[in-house]
């Protein structure tokens, strides 16, 4: 799980974050990014596949990333954003935003792994883009964790507000009791409003 980023210190990089987002498909709610840099390696936190992970064990493992990195940054594009420059954009800009956190607590890398098939146009440093990272790299699996546990919480924050949606447990999937609340109530305002939910488009029907 470390392969990639031995290879990046091989070459004389020291401070190589991983970088991974989540919330790129959900109907609602932000999408958020996670840098996470770790004080030294070979680590092991028993992380294979971060998407593999129950919420439980994610709750439980990012205690221990915070306690173990250099530092952890998170980013965040909100979905009236999303609905202005698309969800592919704003994935790299919340991406890009983590990676200023870490810069704004003096911790700027001089590498980035990133999760997925594009590195970040607006990161002025060095990038490898690493397709399944999350399952591949232990830097892009702990930011998947931070990322996931962070979105998670927001949710869990609009479920309190919006109950009709049951966000706390789809975290704004489309899930069928999701898009039948949808049907129903029309959408809240933490939906995305770019964003049809299916053949019959219950989002649109729901206006």
């Amino acid at each position: 799980m470390d392969l990639f980023e031995k290879q990046a210190r091989a070459t004389g990089y020291k401070l190589i974050a991983g970088v991974d987002e989540a919330g790129r498909g959900p109907l609602a709610g932000p999408v958020v990014a996670a840098a996470v840099i770790f004080r030294e390696l070979p680590l092991n936190l028993g992380i294979k596949d971060s998407k593999a992970l129950s919420p439980k064990k994610r709750i439980e493992l990012a205690p221990e990333i915070f306690a173990r990195a250099l530092a952890v940054g998170v980013g965040i594009v909100w979905q009236d954003e999303i609905d202005e420059v698309n969800i592919h954009h704003a994935s790299l800009k919340a991406m890009a935003k983590a990676i200023g956190g870490l810069i704004e607590k003096g911790v700027a890398p001089d590498f980035a792994l990133v999760d997925g098939r594009f590195v970040i146009p607006s990161l002025d440093i060095p990038q490898k883009a690493v397709v399944a990272g999350d399952s591949l790299s232990v830097s892009i699996a702990a930011a998947s964790i931070i990322a996931k546990t962070t979105r998670d919480h927001i949710m869990k924050v609009y479920d309190a507000i919006y109950p009709e949606y049951n966000f706390a447990r789809n975290k704004g999937y489309g899930t069928e009791v999701h898009m039948a609340a949808i049907f129903r109530y029309g959408r809240s305002p933490v939906h995305r409003k770019t964003f049809a939910c299916g053949r019959r488009d219950e989002c649109r029907a729901g206006l």
